[in-house]
């Protein structure tokens, strides 16, 4: 389960951050197409943080959905799936969002 090392790594970093401070809450995207299960990272995110600065705090996880757009014919359209393909037919298209992971904000005290 690659969700504990991706939540490990969260975590040691918003831990440096946080600069010895307690951290009260953590706020994070998960984009929908980067294969990561936010579930999982909830129920890793305890184990982790175990014995840290950020021990008992809230983490909570947005997931954006997945958009692309087409350069041939200018659409924009959602992705549900890695599968990137325009309706129109077309593979040139530009992902625009969905593969989000990213530390958004930390709340501390």
């Amino acid at each position: 389960m690659h969700e504990m090392a991706i939540t490990q790594s969260v975590v040691d970093a918003v831990c440096e951050r946080a600069g010895g401070r307690t951290v009260h809450s953590i706020q994070l995207q998960v984009g929908r197409l980067c294969a990561v299960v936010p579930d999982a990272m909830q129920f890793c995110f305890e184990l982790v943080t175990e014995g840290t600065v950020a021990e008992g705090a809230r983490l909570d996880i947005e997931e954006p959905p997945g958009t692309a757009h087409c350069r041939s014919c200018g659409a924009d359209f959602p992705l549900h799936d890695l599968v990137v393909l325009c309706p129109c037919g077309s593979v040139d298209v530009e992902v625009r969002s969905g593969r989000e992971l990213r530390i958004m904000s930390m709340e501390v005290g």
